[in-house]
């Protein structure tokens, strides 16, 4: 286990923990650790979901040290994206729930891996910003096409072209978090929302995230089409079986995400 990304197991949820201090920022021995692990919990049937979350009370995760590239090295500079990149990507493509808990500050490649899970929720006081063009960076973790996606382009420029920070309450306003809790909350919420999908069958929210996934690079009509696919193959999977006759025996389904 790498210590700056120290996970436990609860349940049928996998739950990370950012934990290199002062600011759990990201090395690259993290992200490629954090890749491996997702590969991981993929392979792991008994893991549904995972959530996300920052150690401490101030930092969700600072993202890059600048350190890193103040040689201007360019080397140094496509290895760190090449891994910020492969690692986020992992994660986007987890294929159950993913929940980012944030729990403070979120900048730069911390939003950027909260962007990359399915749904965020805030804490009152985080604080989120993509700020890498103040030091003649860009976001390029997956910022500017996901956080576009989520808040649209004018929120999106905002936020990267004029150096925006937002406040809870504004990301919740705009779409890029999905619920506000008070301090020291963001963690026990996303808990639950973790237990909740478990009500679901995992092999039908894996696909369902397939297909919700695909409206971003696909047109509506093929995306239509893949969803009648994704609908039959269900049929081959012990969940479908399970869920119809647990419905019909009215009693909960036993799941086996096979």
């Amino acid at each position: 286990m790498n210590p700056a990304i120290p996970y436990t197991i609860e349940g049928h949820v996998a739950v990370i923990t950012m934990n290199n201090p002062p600011a759990n920022t990201w090395t690259r021995d993290s992200l490629d650790a954090l890749a491996d692990l997702i590969k991981q919990f993929n392979a792991n049937k008994d893991i549904y979901s995972l959530v996300i979350t920052g150690e401490g009370e101030k930092f969700f995760s600072a993202g890059a040290d600048l350190k890193l590239f103040a040689t201007g090295d360019k080397q140094v500079a496509a290895d760190m994206s090449t891994a910020f990149g492969r690692a986020f990507e992992v994660l986007s493509q987890f294929r159950g729930l993913s929940i980012a808990a944030i729990n403070g500050y979120a900048m730069g490649g911390g939003l950027e891996v909260a962007l990359a899970c399915d749904l965020r929720i805030a804490e009152s006081q985080a604080l989120m910003a993509l700020p890498e063009a103040a030091v003649g960076l860009l976001p390029c973790a997956g910022g500017t096409q996901n956080l576009a996606w989520l808040v649209g382009e004018g929120w999106a420029k905002r936020m990267i072209l004029c150096g925006e920070r937002v406040d809870a309450q504004k990301a919740l306003d705009i779409g890029l978090v999905e619920a506000v809790t008070e301090p020291g909350q963001a963690l026990a919420e996303a808990m639950q929302w973790a237990q909740k999908s478990e009500r679901q069958s995992p092999t039908s929210i894996a696909a369902c995230k397939r297909l919700i996934q695909t409206a971003r690079r696909e047109p509506m009509f093929a995306g239509m089409g893949y969803e009648r696919d994704e609908f039959i193959d269900l049929f081959d999977t012990n969940d479908q079986t399970e869920g119809v006759q647990a419905f019909l025996e009215k009693r909960k389904p036993k799941w086996t995400n096979s």
